[in-house]
């Protein structure tokens, strides 16, 4: 048998690992027999190296079954769950799984918490009073037959491996590895009991993946990854070059959700919101146009209100989002110029939000939910100098070093700039 040190090594000089070496290696880092600093070299072998997908599949399936793989089969109709990569304003969960399960097909959902410029669904929700992510894995499966979703975050049964290795890769640069994405992403996903998986993979200044041509590949990946686990996996490539809708921070995603979830909100939100949602249901055998009728009757928002209410969150938001916390302060960031918006770093509009209280910069950091920014333009649109390029909502904190990260990531000028559309790609099996 060969050491982990021989391991490493044949990965440090480009040779693939055998799958029963790789379960070792998850296995026995699972259990604390690999020590973090061999796990550390190992994953920064593989982020120069690469992996063979003879490899990937393998090192996903070994994640996967560190811990519980969650049973869902009694419930028969097929269950469908969508994955973000993360972006600035990206609150779409909250409304698409809510008309997803309303359509008729089951979503169990388990998501994450915000690090750096990009939100969490579950710091979202924890801003609506009383909710609670932290579910036992039996009330989670009870929720999803009685309600057809639920919305929780990892256990410490779920993928335990990739739990460890994840807290590894941040703090060793060895975060930005398609390989490493595509497998910690997807071994959560199929530990949930799913059938299929619509993932959105973002592109553009405010994603991980800053072209089309990497987003394509780890799209590309975790679609084969899904299909060689026997689930029905679709991607689509969409546009981060801006936030989306106008809110971000983490009550303030959840009035907007609301809003979408009463026909109302952002047209991008409400786009990007029900083209994923279509996708699900076509994946769960329902047809698509269910989607807006559910969202146009008022269901989605009802299965919105018992899922707060299940989960011990107070639902009379949905009627009154004023129940929701609120900063006691608004203030406008002024343009300094007049011209056409032509450019966004929206990654730094992200970190503006975080400077506030809205994110975190380290993972122990505490979020204020009411604080955030509202965007009051977007790419392309003419503005005037000394109008509102953004709104602040704060607490008294942050706001000049906001106010200069805000104006330094929009860029006004005299020329306007070429507009990508919201969806950029579809990416299936075939790659088509």
């Amino acid at each position: 048998m060969k050491s982990f040190a021989e391991l490493i090594a044949e990965k440090r000089n480009g040779q693939a690992l055998s799958a029963s070496d790789i379960q070792r290696i998850i296995h026995d880092y699972a259990q604390g027999r690999m020590p973090d600093y061999q796990m550390a070299a190992l994953a920064m072998a593989i982020y120069f190296r690469g992996m063979t997908p003879a490899e990937l599949a393998p090192w996903t399936h070994a994640m996967l079954h560190s811990g519980r793989v969650i049973d869902l089969g009694h419930i028969q109709t097929r269950k469908v769950d969508k994955h973000s990569t993360g972006g600035v304003g990206d609150k779409i969960s909250l409304p698409l799984a809510p008309i997803v399960a309303a359509a008729g097909v089951p979503v169990p959902m388990i998501s994450g918490r915000g690090l750096g410029h990009t939100g969490g669904t579950l710091d979202k929700l924890e801003s609506i009073p009383g909710f609670r992510t932290n579910l036992t894995i039996e009330a989670y499966t009870e929720q999803v037959e009685a309600l057809g979703v639920a919305l929780i975050g990892q256990t410490a049964e779920v993928c335990p491996a990739d739990k460890r290795l994840y807290a590894l890769r941040d703090v060793t640069a060895t975060v930005e590895s398609i390989p490493l994405i595509a497998s910690s992403i997807m071994s959560k996903k199929l530990a949930e009991g799913i059938d299929a998986l619509v993932l959105d993979v973002k592109v553009g200044s405010g994603a991980f993946m800053k072209t089309a041509d990497d987003a394509r590949e780890l799209a590309q990946t975790m679609v084969a990854i899904g299909e060689e686990m026997g689930k029905d996996t679709v991607a689509l490539l969409t546009n981060m070059d801006q936030p989306l809708g106008q809110m971000i921070g983490n009550a303030l995603e959840v009035r907007e959700s609301i809003d979408i979830l009463r026909n109302e909100g952002p047209e991008d939100v409400r786009s990007l919101t029900l083209t994923l949602a279509e996708t699900m249901l076509e994946l769960g055998g329902v047809d698509p146009n269910r989607a807006v009728e559910v969202l146009e009757n008022g269901d989605a928002l009802s299965v919105f209100q018992r899922v707060i209410a299940a989960q011990d969150g107070d639902p009379r938001v949905c009627d009154d989002p004023d129940l929701l916390p609120t900063a006691p302060h608004r203030e406008p960031i002024l343009a300094s110029r007049s011209g056409v918006v032509h450019r966004m770093d929206t990654r730094g509009i992200g970190m503006a939000a975080v400077t506030l209280g809205a994110g975190r910069a380290k993972t122990d950091d505490i979020i204020e939910p009411s604080v955030g920014l509202e965007m009051a333009v977007r790419l392309g649109e003419s503005v005037e100098a000394g109008q509102p390029l953004a709104w602040i909502h704060h607490r008294g904190q942050g706001v000049e070093q906001t106010t200069q990260r805000v104006l330094d990531a929009i860029v006004v000028s005299e020329h306007a700039p070429e507009l990508r559309p919201l969806i950029l790609e579809r990416v299936t099996a075939d790659r088509s």
